[in-house]
């Protein structure tokens, strides 16, 4: 593949990690063992990825850094990829139930990835309760985003069916020798050399879609404006590097159902049910601001038509979260306002434009802009552009599975920045949503008690609607 540079994007997340902060983002299927008594997870899992990391080059690539950090790094085949380095055998404590499970990924996620290999972990993990296993994976966010992750994941999933032992193997591409250290600086001073030309681009196509913008007083109002101001909360501070994990899952014919009644869109289900069960935890704590919560939502740019499909692609939007209004049927309804609100000062400008300017940026200039947003000390003084990062992945509409192994949930495990100790994921998967909740163990020690008060609150947004509840 030759040298291959990151975008400024890409780069970005190897540049905000610290020692407390790690860039990778992760994943876990829950699969049934089948009754077949020969069926082993472990050498089913690595016969499929032994065939994989022939057709997806983000399994097999590292970085190459650029000497003194003058631009941002390259992305090199990797001439001493070994399989058995990245895929592991693990199992959990008896009973193997969710406790046990939760604990060995909250324990994974607090570590960083070696960056001298391929950036990626894969884990099969025994002894789970209901006969059940698990697939946790673990890739840094430099090398794919969500989007993208997923659909790798159901790709190789759902394409490539039950894996033949029996059939030999494809060798790999055989990989140049890495570049030298002298090699790599002479291409980065070639590359920065062009960057003035793309500055120059970048400011041409930025005046263009300004003076658009521009013609429109409405529009005007809407760019000049401030972002939502951000309270503090407990789980906004320096986080550690220690992690707490849990999950859950609700029928994602149940969201549609309210989605409907209460004629919104499943997102505003969603963001309702974080509102509520926010508000209420932070009630609990005695710890509820009077403004509302501001939250980091990420949201895909991806349009299909990308000559590098791994890779980021893309934005956020910050939108304030009803934490500050007690009636269920109200926050449901500024939800959908406010998410309206922070989709319409997003798409003001083109994303490709946003995400563009962290190009433009040397690395240099651009890790060291990190190394200051990063800093403990800024995390405490509550200077954070959100309290919390709330997503929602669509992933895929069609069953998976390891050969005969079903997967019965598809969980996403994101991860937490200085200064936002909390991340709530959430992807569809089938019939159901998976709920991934991360947070710094110090801020959130009790991150159970609120997965469970997002039960609580989708309970009361049935009861809203006019279905049935659990305890009905």
């Amino acid at each position: 593949m030759g040298l291959a540079q990151l975008s400024g994007l890409d780069a970005s997340f190897l540049y905000l990690e610290t020692g407390r902060s790690f860039g990778h983002v992760s994943s876990i299927l829950i699969l049934d063992r089948p009754d077949d008594p020969t069926f082993d997870p472990y050498t089913e899992y690595r016969a499929r990825m032994e065939r994989a990391v022939g057709d997806y080059l983000p399994l097999r690539r590292r970085l190459v850094e650029v000497p003194f950090g003058l631009d941002h790094p390259y992305w090199a085949e990797d001439p001493d990829f070994d399989l058995d380095f990245h895929v592991r055998h693990v199992a959990v404590p008896p009973p193997g139930g969710s406790g046990e499970l939760d604990s060995l990924i909250a324990r994974s996620i607090g570590r960083p990835l070696d960056r001298n290999k391929p950036l990626w972990e894969a884990y099969v993990i025994e002894g789970l309760e209901n006969n059940q296993f698990a697939i946790f994976t673990k890739m840094h966010h430099s090398t794919i985003d969500g989007a993208a992750g997923a659909m790798l994941t159901q790709q190789m999933f759902s394409d490539m069916g039950t894996v033949d032992l029996r059939d030999e193997v494809p060798p790999l591409p055989k990989a140049d020798p890495l570049p030298r250290p002298t090699d790599v600086l002479n291409k980065a001073m070639f590359d920065l050399a062009r960057r003035p030309r793309r500055m120059l681009k970048w400011q041409r196509q930025l005046a263009k879609e300004l003076f658009r913008v521009g013609r429109s007083s409405e529009n005007r109002a809407e760019l000049a404006g401030t972002l939502p101001g951000v309270p503090r909360t407990p789980f906004n501070a320096a986080i550690t590097p220690n992690r707490r994990f849990t999950w859950r899952a609700i029928p994602l014919s149940e969201v549609k159902a309210i989605k409907t009644a209460l004629g919104c869109t499943v997102n505003d289900v969603v963001m309702a049910m974080c509102a509520g069960a926010l508000r209420n935890y932070l009630i609990e704590q005695d710890a509820l601001p009077d403004d509302p919560l501001v939250a980091m939502v990420p949201v895909s740019i991806r349009t299909g038509d990308e000559v590098d499909p791994w890779t980021n692609r893309v934005s956020s939007i910050f939108v304030t979260i009803p934490t500050d209004l007690e009636n269920p049927e109200e926050r449901i309804g500024a939800i959908g306002a406010t998410m309206a609100e922070g989709k319409h000062r997003h798409d003001l400008l083109p994303a490709d434009l946003i995400v563009e300017a962290a190009s433009i940026a040397p690395g240099l200039i651009a890790h060291t802009a990190a190394r200051i947003a990063t800093n403990p000390r800024v995390a405490n003084t509550g200077r954070t552009p959100a309290n919390v990062t709330i997503s929602n992945v669509p992933g895929p509409r069609e069953p998976l599975s390891l050969g005969d192994a079903p997967v019965r949930h598809y969980v996403p495990v994101s991860t937490v920045v200085d200064g936002q100790g909390l991340n709530i994921t959430v992807q569809s998967y089938c019939d159901t949503l998976d709920l991934g909740l991360v947070s710094c163990r110090e801020l959130i020690p009790d991150l159970d008690r609120l997965a469970e008060l997002h039960l609580e609150e989708f309970e009361t947004l049935k009861s809203l609607a006019g279905l049935a509840t659990a305890s009905e």
